[in-house]
């Protein structure tokens, strides 16, 4: 996890000094709604629980390639909790500590509106996604990075020049992220569930976004009126 912030921290550092090019920075607050995780092999390998909905802050570096498309690594990290249902020896339970963190790499496309100060986009992000999990019950902790991909669309309302309020939906999943003993952290001698389930969450929020750079005020695009 260190590393992979440590990356991040490096290439937003080096945005920031070549400004000039077109860059903007993003800042979010999304509210992430409950997912339901499940899945059932056997009356001895199975799980299901839910991830609890609640507040995913991140930031971006954006690098605008043209003024109607933008390059965005990203970071979102959610804290909340699990309540699962496993088996280990007989059908037990656990309130789980989770923290969620998303690394992704995506683009936007932005629509030119006749009124400069709307700003509709959508876009694509591929990543990775880190699970961490901890079982306050026993004190284990457990962890995972998995391939992780996701969709997002918004639009930004330009309060000035360079400074504009966001407001994004996102959808993002790991995919085969959640599972078994090794994920949960439930520890004992059983053998944990052998089957996954994958992460879908859907997320609702906004934020700001902040142009620098000489190109920071891009120069508008086609326009559609």
């Amino acid at each position: 996890m260190k590393k992979f912030l440590i990356v991040f921290l490096i290439v937003f550092i080096s945005a920031s000094a070549i400004k000039a090019q077109g860059f903007r920075l993003n800042g979010y607050a999304l509210y992430t709604f409950d997912d339901k995780v499940d899945s059932y092999y056997s009356n001895t390998q199975y799980f299901d629980g839910k991830i609890k909905g609640g507040l995913t802050w991140g930031v971006g570096a954006e690098f605008m390639l043209k003024p109607e498309y933008g390059l965005e690594l990203s970071y979102y990290r959610m804290d909340t909790k699990a309540p699962v249902n496993y088996y280990n020896l007989g059908p037990k339970s656990a309130n789980l500590d989770v923290a969620l963190n998303w690394i992704m790499l995506g683009g936007s496309r932005y629509l030119k509106l006749a009124n400069p100060k709307i700003e509709p986009y959508g876009g694509f992000m591929l990543g990775v996604g880190i699970i961490d999990t901890e079982n306050p019950a026993n004190g284990n902790t457990q962890n995972s990075t998995e391939f992780a991909w996701g969709m997002k669309g918004g639009l930004n309302i330009w309060a000035s020049e360079r400074v504009g309020l966001k407001l994004q939906a996102n959808l993002m999943s790991m995919v085969q992220s959640v599972g078994g003993g090794l994920y949960f952290g439930t520890g004992g001698a059983g053998a944990g569930v052998s089957t996954y389930s994958s992460l879908l969450q859907f997320s609702l929020g906004g934020g700001l976004a902040i142009k620098l750079g000489t190109n920071g005020a891009a120069a508008p695009a086609k326009t559609v009126k």
